[in-house]
């Protein structure tokens, strides 16, 4: 009986650790460009972290990814995980 608890709580912690998904911090990257009137800066990139599953911090940050249109300044914000 105490061989079978054993060899059941074994299976039960595999089973629980091969479907769990795993967390981790990964890096997003931001390159901001813009255009349209003369004497605008040069493209910034921007880095911050995104704690998640992989699929998770790559959704994130990608959906920072966005244009913007203000006194005919076009800003272009393009985010990749690294």
């Amino acid at each position: 009986m105490k061989l079978f608890n054993i060899l059941f709580l074994s299976v039960a912690i595999a089973t629980i650790l091969g479907t769990s998904s795993c967390t981790k911090e990964y890096t997003c990257q931001c390159t901001i460009t813009y255009s349209g009137v003369a004497g605008l800066p040069d493209s910034v990139v921007n880095t911050y972290n995104v704690r998640d599953t992989k699929k998770g911090a790559k959704s994130v940050c990608e959906s920072k990814s966005a244009t913007y249109v203000k006194d005919n300044v076009r800003t272009v914000e393009t985010c990749i995980l690294q």
